[in-house]
């Protein structure tokens, strides 16, 4: 039998940026859907897939921001 699993969604801003989490544990200020769980002392990497990109991703007018340290 396959267990079913419940994706949670990404909360936007109000301007409309998403900001996800990375770490071992949940701050108690940010939604379930902006956190991703890491295990201390492995290592890991991101990915960013993109769906349907718009124009600007392709003109490079758009590009992701690097991973910021968030204390």
């Amino acid at each position: 039998m396959t267990a079913l699993r419940r994706t949670v969604s990404l909360l936007a801003a109000a301007d409309g940026s998403i900001t996800i989490y990375f770490g071992p544990d949940q701050p108690k200020y940010v939604k379930r859907g902006n956190w991703v769980q890491t295990v201390p002392g492995k290592g890991w990497f991101t990915i960013l897939r993109l769906y349907s990109p718009l124009e600007p991703f392709f003109t490079k007018e758009w590009r992701p921001t690097e991973i910021e340290l968030v204390r």
